[in-house]
């Protein structure tokens, strides 16, 4: 990726890296038998994160293919359907 700063791409490691530390919190509350309700929201902040984090790779990606549109970045538009349905 080479429009893609280093910055961006920073980005959207630390919201993994928090993703990864939030679920690894949801594994603590289950194992101490936390409430149920609490361990739901958990659970929901992580894949609000992860799907943020994915949607964050794609726009990166598009960015990347519109600023340096070549044959090894072809912009395929099924391809980008489907990357962002499988966030859905």
């Amino acid at each position: 990726m080479d429009t893609v700063t280093t910055a961006e791409m920073h980005s959207v490691l630390n919201r993994l890296k928090r993703a990864q530390g939030q679920l690894g919190g949801v594994v603590r509350m289950i194992e101490e038998g936390r409430d149920c309700a609490d361990i739901v929201t958990q659970l929901s902040a992580v894949h609000r994160a992860l799907g943020r984090a994915g949607f964050d790779v794609i726009a990166l990606n598009m960015k990347e293919c519109l600023s340096a549109p070549d044959a090894s970045h072809k912009l395929d538009l099924d391809e980008l359907r489907r990357l962002f349905m499988s966030l859905a």
